[in-house]
């Protein structure tokens, strides 16, 4: 391998880790406020939230997104490879992290939601000082392991033209005949980015105890 394909695997790199942050950043509150539909049981839109989370949880990623990058210009809607990359990740990730969100708030006692109440915090202050800080620390591993799959399954995007780690890895095989050598860089690339979120969760860990501690 020479230091262009070596390059040409970091910027594989660098268009996975940003594909990856925007799906995460954009499904992990996305993913909480439809937990929260289905956790207050609104009316009709929490079972529309629910129908919505399992479609999208049984179809496989592929699928979505060439069903997104083919269908929306049929409807008049122009959408890029980048975008619709995009817009799949979030609408995966979101639906997965809904219910991570979800299996925590619904193991939230909620003799502490109504003593909270009884003193007068009212329903946006309750869930920011009381709900929200002990559903995180419940929920940290579940999210975290569904970023960490988000990043890995990031080469499905290929299908559409996205140049990711794995595809890069997989072009410079096809060029040089030799598959092995860009393969173990685009391992290598991979695991520091997952040990990132690994240590992320487990700093955050760290921080929540010392608080608790305190």
């Amino acid at each position: 391998m020479s230091a262009a394909d070596v390059l040409a695997i970091l910027q594989g790199a660098v268009v996975t880790v940003t594909l990856s942050l925007v799906g995460i950043l954009m499904g992990l509150p996305i993913g909480l406020g439809l937990a929260l539909l289905r956790w207050a049981d609104v009316p009709v839109i929490a079972r529309m939230v629910a129908v919505y989370v399992s479609v999208l949880r049984a179809t496989p990623l592929v699928t979505l997104l060439l069903l997104l990058f083919f269908a929306l210009p049929n409807v008049g809607i122009a959408i890029g490879p980048v975008s619709a990359a995009v817009l799949a990740l979030v609408m995966n990730t979101s639906a997965f992290n809904c219910e991570v969100w979800r299996a925590a708030l619904m193991n939230f006692p909620k003799e502490q939601y109504e003593a909270a109440q009884s003193v007068g915090m009212h329903a946006s202050l309750r869930f920011r000082r009381i709900v929200l800080p002990q559903i995180v620390r419940v929920s940290l591993p579940g999210l975290v392991n569904e970023m960490s799959l988000l990043i890995k399954v990031t080469p499905v995007l290929a299908v559409v033209g996205v140049v990711d780690i794995t595809r890069a890895a997989v072009r410079i095989g096809a060029e040089t005949y030799e598959p092995l050598p860009p393969f173990l860089v685009a391992i290598a690339m991979y695991a520091p980015i997952v040990f990132a979120l690994v240590s992320l969760q487990r700093f955050i860990e760290r921080r929540q105890l010392a608080a608790e501690a305190a």
